[in-house]
């Protein structure tokens, strides 16, 4: 099983960025539990968004209204749109599948990450 991110970069205070994940490898992946996780230098890794593998989308409090997560089962991707980036949103941001539809329980494939930064 293979998470490969892509999207991050380099942005300024309000930008924009949508990360991606596309899964190979997973056999069951459009009824599979999907994830975004961002670690920042120092601190624990947190997770960001996640959905489920019935399409129930939830947030982290602290992106509520910024960033928004959706998957593309035709293209066995998953998204993360954030707008409104703050310079505590740099972080490498992960994606993760979980072998279950629902999110408990943790998550079995992680991908490699992405750096997002953000300046002020």
């Amino acid at each position: 099983v293979q998470l490969a991110e892509s999207g991050g970069g380099s942005v300024q205070t309000g930008g924009s960025l949508r990360l991606s994940c596309a899964v190979s490898g997973y056999r069951y992946r459009s009824s599979a539990c999907m994830g975004w996780f961002r670690q920042a230098p120092g601190k624990e890794r947190e997770v960001v968004a996640s959905i489920t593998g019935f399409g129930v989308a939830s947030c982290a409090d602290s992106v509520k209204g910024r960033f928004t997560v959706s998957r593309d089962y035709a293209k066995n991707t998953l998204y993360l749109q954030m707008d409104g980036l703050k310079p505590e949103d740099t972080a490498v941001y992960y994606c993760a599948l979980a072998a279950r539809a629902y999110c408990s329980g943790g998550y079995d494939y992680w991908g490699q990450g992405t750096q997002v930064t953000v300046s002020s």
